[in-house]
């Protein structure tokens, strides 16, 4: 069986206008809801053996927060073709991973990251998809299995949504 999580950056900063998008770094509250998504990542027991994160600065600082709060060391790749990339160019990069890896995770924009999300979850708790399907916000992790055991078999409809976790659930909670 395949896991892949997909997280969204945190919370990202617009305080300056001028610089590139690529350039924005996290907010005050992106940086506290990062190792927050790491935490509960740990606790639920989501290892990812291999990270694919976008270049972009808020997906990297993101993914520098959540990193140290893992009970694992995943192996780490930054994409630059992952900054505002389609979902069907993301299921291209994912369906080209070797074998080995089982447990990867994409960080990643939206609204790519929601679209693939849904483009790949044939099945799981109604409500949860309805969720996915409602809204994807900063920080938020879709996990998704699927039972074929290659990445390069993995289609449309063909992964089963196990998880969607939000910051301000957990920090309600």
């Amino acid at each position: 069986m395949l896991t892949l999580s997909l997280l969204r950056h945190a919370k990202s900063s617009w305080k300056n206008p001028t610089l590139p998008d690529r350039e924005r770094p996290l907010a005050t509250r992106g940086m506290a809801d990062a190792p927050l998504m790491g935490r509960t990542m740990a606790e639920r027991g989501i290892d990812p053996e291999l990270v694919l994160c976008s270049s972009a600065r808020r997906t990297v600082d993101t993914l520098a927060l959540v990193l140290p709060q893992l009970k694992v060391e995943p192996k780490v790749t930054y994409e630059d073709a992952l900054y505002h990339a389609s979902p069907a160019e993301m299921l291209e990069i994912l369906r080209a991973i070797q074998p080995g890896a089982s447990r990867v995770m994409i960080v990643g924009h939206n609204p790519e990251i929601q679209a693939l999300a849904l483009d790949l979850v044939g099945s799981g708790p109604k409500h949860v998809r309805d969720r996915l399907r409602e809204k994807y916000p900063t920080a938020g992790l879709a996990v998704i299995n699927f039972t074929a055991g290659l990445w390069s078999s993995i289609d449309v409809n063909s992964g089963s949504l196990n998880l969607f976790l939000v910051p301000r659930e957990l920090r309600a909670g």
